[in-house]
């Protein structure tokens, strides 16, 4: 009899290369968070103009973000506007509230944003938003210079989309 425990299943590896369609674009969100909280991937970013059709309502990808959410991590969102994420994506929200303390939203008012999930091991852009074709790698200097262009994006953005709505 092995005494010693079966170790967990490892997530399947991350695309590296294109990615055609909304039903593998919405696919590849589902497996980043998942490897976001098997791998435990410190820092997260995720920018787009509404993250309309961004699975992030849907259970699995709530759970991952559960998992996920571990001292010194760290979600910063970037959009132009998050009314989407709140009429679309309610299992998100209500983990935004709880989470609060390590998810920082950001707004950004020009019409030129990626659509990107950018983390330090892996990233992936939307290049067609009507297709939802993109790339997707754990390519360092992709990585970086995507990192280069998301941090610009922020420098020329404001808080945006509060946990909560406090009124008097």
């Amino acid at each position: 009899m092995d005494s010693h425990p079966s170790p967990a299943p490892a997530s399947p590896p991350l695309l590296q290369g294109r990615f055609a369609g909304r039903t593998e674009f919405a696919g590849l969100v589902r497996q980043a968070f998942d490897a976001a909280a098997a791998q435990g991937w410190r820092e997260i970013i995720l920018c787009d103009a509404t993250f309309e059709d961004w699975p992030l309502g849907e259970r699995a990808v709530a759970q991952s973000l559960h998992e996920w959410s571990a001292s010194g991590r760290k979600l910063t969102m970037l959009a132009q506007d998050y009314a989407e994420v709140t009429r679309r994506h309610a299992r998100f929200v209500t983990w935004r509230r709880t989470w609060s303390h390590i998810v920082e939203c950001r707004g950004h008012a020009a019409g030129d944003l990626p659509s990107v999930f950018w983390s330090p091991d892996w990233a992936f852009e939307r290049l067609d938003l009507v297709h939802s074709t993109g790339v997707a790698g754990s390519d360092a200097g992709r990585r970086v210079a995507l990192k280069e262009r998301l941090a610009e994006k922020l420098l020329r953005s404001s808080p945006a989309f509060a946990a909560t709505t406090l009124g008097l």
